[in-house]
């Protein structure tokens, strides 16, 4: 049954794919040295974490990097919806350029909504 309901998701006409559509966020975690920032990316289909990054900052740079090991892992997408929040590191220069250079088309949750996002938690 698991196969099958497998296939149908990947063959079906207007269905997900892996790498169409992504979703990212970041969060904070208390170490014993101090504040850590972490960032994913989720592929929605698989459900599975393709790219993350750690920093002590909470930069443009931190969803980047993460971005970027999406890119690695997976290769160069075809045509990919990537969406977040209107987070100041989303909609940054440095990450809306690398998103423009990929390919990748955006998409963010309407301010003060979290409903779209809440699936990567």
């Amino acid at each position: 049954m698991l196969a099958t309901t497998r296939r149908s998701r990947k063959n079906g006409a207007g269905r997900t794919i892996t790498n169409q559509k992504w979703v990212a966020d970041f969060t904070y975690i208390w170490t014993a040295e101090g504040w850590l920032y972490v960032a994913a990316v989720l592929d929605l289909y698989s459900r599975r974490i393709v790219g993350w990054s750690m920093q002590e900052s909470m930069t443009s740079q931190l969803v980047v990097d993460a971005l970027m090991m999406a890119v690695w892992r997976r290769g160069k997408p075809v045509a990919l919806l990537h969406h977040s929040d209107q987070g100041s590191q989303y909609t940054s220069e440095h990450f809306q350029k690398l998103l423009d250079e990929q390919g990748i088309t955006c998409s963010m949750s309407r301010a003060g909504d979290l409903a779209p996002v809440s699936c990567s938690s």
